[in-house]
């Protein structure tokens, strides 16, 4: 720009500079942070396959246990003679429950409780120690085993059993209840990966036991007079439902094949 000063001369003044837009600078980015030491070993400690393994050492210890104190000589030797009645009872169906656990037979804790408390206080023990037995199992499973055993279920007869299982739990625990063709802790631990609830698992548990349980109880408090009535139509009740469960189980194996 021209500018006339006194002399009457024009002279150039400079143009102010430009300006230019201030770059915002970047927040200093913080350090990557790294859990520590004791985060770490707790996260590895809650992993689904270091559950796994805590409910594999906790089942091999409960069968060692088993394996060492031989609750079968309850049938030769008897119950303890500082227990008796109602204590006696409640005693015994904790240590049922217990010993379904670590894969203790339940017709030998069935056949134990007959012989013990009578036909009447067997069945009732020996009910409730199965309750509890499997309510146990189910806990232990759906805690510890089911994280890391579902992405495990890629067979087609393990996916079949796990669909049969989630959508018809009732009716498929009550059914294996029913007919002893499936080990009791197999059905247990099965459910418990599956989606099957709590309340349609004991029930059906409880409901489904009553039958097999009975007739264990009965032939146990009669096994003495094995000729008797009761008896042998407590052998009968044991063996005809095993018999259907297994022509049922032949009929249904080309329908889970092709699945």
């Amino acid at each position: 720009m021209l500018d006339a000063n006194r002399s009457g001369t024009a002279t150039v003044s400079p143009l102010p500079a430009a300006t230019e837009p201030a770059v915002p600078t970047a927040a200093p980015v913080p350090p990557a942070h790294r859990p520590g030491f004791a985060a770490r070993c707790t996260r590895a400690a809650l992993s689904p396959y270091a559950r796994l393994s805590l409910l594999i050492a906790l089942l091999a210890a409960a069968a060692g246990c088993v394996l060492a104190f031989e609750p079968q000589r309850l049938l030769t030797h008897g119950w303890p003679p500082q227990l008796g009645g109602a204590a006696a009872a409640v005693v015994f169906a904790a240590a049922y429950g217990l010993c379904t656990v670590a894969f203790v037979p339940r017709p030998l804790l069935n056949l134990a409780a007959g012989a013990l408390f009578g036909s009447q206080w067997g069945l009732g023990t020996a009910l409730t120690g199965t309750v509890l037995g499997a309510g146990v199992a189910f806990g232990l499973g759906r805690v510890l085993g089911q994280d890391a055993l579902r992405p495990l279920l890629r067979g087609r007869w393990l996916k079949a059993a796990d669909g049969q299982l989630s959508r018809h739990g009732f009716r498929s625990m009550l059914a294996a209840r029913l007919f002893p063709g499936v080990p009791f802790w197999a059905a247990n631990y099965c459910a418990s990966v599956s989606r099957m609830g709590w309340l349609t698992f004991l029930l059906a548990t409880a409901l489904g036991s009553i039958p097999n349980t009975a007739a264990y109880a009965v032939a146990g408090a009669r096994a003495s007079a094995p000729t008797s009535p009761a008896f042998l139509i407590a052998m009968a009740a044991i063996a005809v439902p095993a018999l259907v469960g297994s022509v049922v189980a032949w009929r249904k194996r080309h329908h889970l094949r092709a699945r």
